[in-house]
């Protein structure tokens, strides 16, 4: 088999004329038999079985790729159909879980040329595909952005007389439709890693970190994402995040199982006989969370059980209030109401109802006269900072009606940008950038209080500049916003800390591209466990609000109402919360009818705790 990225994927555009040429290739299980297009299967449709359809007797090669390409978009668990097309070296060698690769549109919809060769062992068809990919998912069931154009040949020759695929690469290439109806985004947890720091892994101990992946939403997807949790976080994640499970556990038996009651039940091997209850009770809640996240019932309880049978431990969804937590958002903190500041460049709070009139914070960023353009609360409710309307100096102080005055650092000089608007993590640290086009620089000030100390980026370009940050509660996850002075474009990055002699030292690294289809993004902001909203604009398009996950797929969100001249947005790791946005310096929220509605007639930056 040829090796080479070029050799990994076919387009969207042979799946396409696939049946325009020889009709549907794969059936449902049941019910009347219609040719469909496979590129424009809907959602709703999901729920239907679709099995792959044989080789038709003295098929041309072209049709003989076309029904392969089909085949391998079927619900069959191990592509046994699929194989059919291959000659049978092939069969046994192709492994079609290598990895899949998702394309978009088709760079020709035509029929493919064939060139006709042959060699010692008889006549050869080579075909050629081309098309636009996406996105792939690797063998660990993860996503990753990849735009760019592809071609591949495929080789095919004659095994008794009928043709069959004889040279193909390993894993399967679908259209982004058939991807959305085929594969389910699900998020598995594991444990932030705060050791190096003591005095934050007492706070942060039982935070559970999602690492979202792709399994097959009819193929075992509960049992398939136990799996990958016990494999281990994903490369990018596994720096800053721990898992309880041992390192050779494994799903035995029937592995996994779920019952009238919502009992979640996995058998494992692998587990030592000494495994202390309490890191059992903590495997437990990576599997109740993660399980929770694909099965189609509520998951009451997970129950953890040996290969033979003799239960290692149990742990309940809904614990008793004393019980340890170990649990996502576990660091959020108080989210109850959002912020923005007036046009007195004063800090105000949004009733929670929305009835009465937003009203100043206590506090000195509160006060008149203070002179803000943003602002952040930390996310126990205590603290504000906020940078003045000039973008000079940062301003920390308390929520509370003593008379306090703010603490300022003048922290930029510059005349091009000075500070970003700050956010606080659920550990208690405050993070903003200065946007000094000469020195820009991530800064963090621990606990919101200590001197801040540079932070460094890697992968942060000569000429490139953060012009806006938001960490995630968890500690170990930013969105910043990159720019080069003329677009920005939305990179996550990992918070990596490290126990040294002078210290802790903390440092931003290995930034990945969420929103590559975005020309230029305006605001950004976390939304759920591993999403976010963005605002931006794709290269052909109108600047939008859209839902992304952390992973760079775009396909789990909802759709978001349009809104003119959107320069911020805010929202929340709590569904119930509406969005916020600041329009054409206004503030508006995202009503339960789905309409936009003002809050404030004048207004800037608007935020929620974080």
């Amino acid at each position: 088999m040829n090796s080479g990225e070029t050799r990994r994927c076919w387009p969207a555009a042979a799946v396409v004329s696939v049946l325009l040429l020889a009709g549907c290739a794969s059936m449902p299980s049941g019910g009347s038999v219609q040719g469909v297009d496979s590129s424009q299967r809907a959602e709703s449709e999901s729920q239907v079985r679709v099995d792959g359809v044989s080789p038709a007797e003295d098929a041309t090669p072209q049709e003989i790729v076309q029904g392969f390409l089909e085949a391998t978009t079927s619900d069959d668990a191990e592509y046994e159909t699929a194989r059919e097309y291959l000659t049978p070296e092939r069969r046994e060698l192709w492994d079609p879980f290598d990895s899949t690769t998702v394309l978009t549109t088709a760079v020709d919809t035509g029929v493919p040329e064939v060139d006709v060769d042959e060699d010692s062992r008889g006549e050869l068809r080579r075909i050629e595909i081309s098309g636009t990919r996406l996105a792939e998912v690797d063998d660990g069931h993860v996503y990753r952005p990849r735009e760019g154009e592809f071609r591949t040949l495929l080789t095919l020759r004659r095994d008794e007389g009928q043709w069959r695929i004889d040279t193909l690469p390993d894993g399967l290439v679908m259209g982004e439709p058939d991807f959305r109806r085929i594969y389910h985004a699900v998020n598995t947890y594991y444990y932030a890693d705060l050791s190096s720091e003591p005095e934050r892994a007492e706070r942060g101990d039982g935070v559970l970190v999602p690492d979202p992946i792709y399994v097959r939403r009819r193929v075992e997807p509960v049992s398939e994402s136990v799996r990958t949790l016990l494999a281990g976080p994903s490369d990018w994640l596994s720096p800053v995040v721990s898992s309880e499970f041992p390192p050779d556990v494994e799903l035995t038996g029937s592995g996994v199982t779920i019952d009238g009651e919502g009992e979640l039940g996995v058998r494992l091997a692998g587990v030592p006989e000494d495994w202390p209850r309490s890191r059992c009770q903590r495997m437990a809640a990576q599997l109740l969370h993660t399980a929770q996240d694909v099965a189609s019932v509520e998951i009451k309880e997970a129950r953890l059980r040996t290969s033979s049978g003799d239960e290692l431990c149990e742990r309940k969804a809904q614990e008793a209030p004393e019980a340890p937590r170990y649990e996502p958002g576990l660091l959020d903190g108080t989210m109850g109401q959002g912020y923005y500041v007036d046009g007195d460049e004063r800090l105000v709070s949004l009733s929670e109802d929305y009835e009465e009139k937003p009203f100043p914070v206590d506090g000195p960023l509160g006060e008149q006269g203070v002179g803000l353009r943003s602002a952040a609360v930390s996310r126990d409710g205590e603290h504000a900072a906020g940078v003045s309307a000039d973008g000079s100096t940062l301003l920390v102080g308390p929520l509370d009606d003593e008379e306090t005055v703010a603490t300022e650092l003048v922290l930029s000089t510059a005349a091009d940008g000075g500070l970003t608007a700050p956010s606080w993590d659920g550990l208690g640290d405050l993070w903003l950038a200065d946007r000094d086009a000469a020195e820009p620089e991530l800064l963090r000030l621990s606990d919101g209080e200590d001197a801040p100390r540079g932070v460094p980026v890697e992968g942060l370009r000569e000429g490139e500049r953060i012009e806006a940050l938001r960490l995630a509660p968890d500690g170990v996850r930013i969105a910043m916003l990159v720019g080069d002075g003329e677009r920005s474009s939305l990179q996550i990055g990992r918070v990596e800390r490290t126990r040294t002699d002078e210290g802790v030292a903390v440092e931003v690294t290995e930034l990945r591209p969420v929103a590559p289809q975005l020309a230029d993004t305006v605001a950004v902001s976390w939304a759920g466990d591993s999403g976010l909203v963005v605002v931006g604009r794709p290269a052909d398009g109108v600047e939008q609000i859209s839902h992304v996950e952390t992973d760079g797929s775009t396909g789990g969100g909802p759709s978001v109402p349009g809104l003119n001249d959107v320069r911020a947005v805010a929202a929340t790791e709590e569904d119930a919360l509406p969005m916020l946005a600041e329009t054409g310096n206004r503030i508006a929220r995202l009503s339960e009818d789905g309409q936009w509605k003002l809050v404030a007639e004048v207004g800037q930056g608007p935020f929620y705790p974080g």
